[in-house]
């Protein structure tokens, strides 16, 4: 079965397109959790946006500010904590299976990067 697994300190990101349910993965040192297509797709578009957002807000804040930016689907909720360029990234599965997890920020520009590249292998 093919699969995809990309890793860096303190942060996971799989895909498995021939997997029948769970095609995706999120994790981090000590944790893990599989999703399905449909809510890797939505972590994956949020993500990008609140980074793009986290972003465009850096201009309209005095240096010792933070902010936190919050979106969500029908199937994930992920926030943003800290600064413009170094903010800590949380996700709440919204579905049964009521999973969560994070990352601090020294990790989230990383995984950022990485999830262009998740499905072109």
């Amino acid at each position: 079965m093919a699969q995809h697994l990309q890793t860096g300190e303190g942060w996971r990101l799989g895909w498995r397109p021939a997997a029948p349910e769970f095609r995706g993965l999120l994790g981090g040192n000590d944790w893990a959790v599989e999703l399905t297509e449909a809510e890797l797709d939505d972590f994956c578009r949020l993500a990008t946006q609140l980074a793009e957002t986290m972003q465009a807000m850096a201009s309209e804040l005095m240096d010792e500010e933070n902010l936190t930016c919050e979106l969500e689907s029908d199937r994930i909720w992920i926030a943003g904590t800290g600064q413009p360029a170094a903010f800590e990234l949380r996700f709440m599965l919204l579905t049964g299976r009521q999973a969560e997890g994070g990352w601090p920020a020294e990790v989230v520009p990383a995984l950022l990067q990485a999830i262009p590249r998740l499905r072109s292998f």
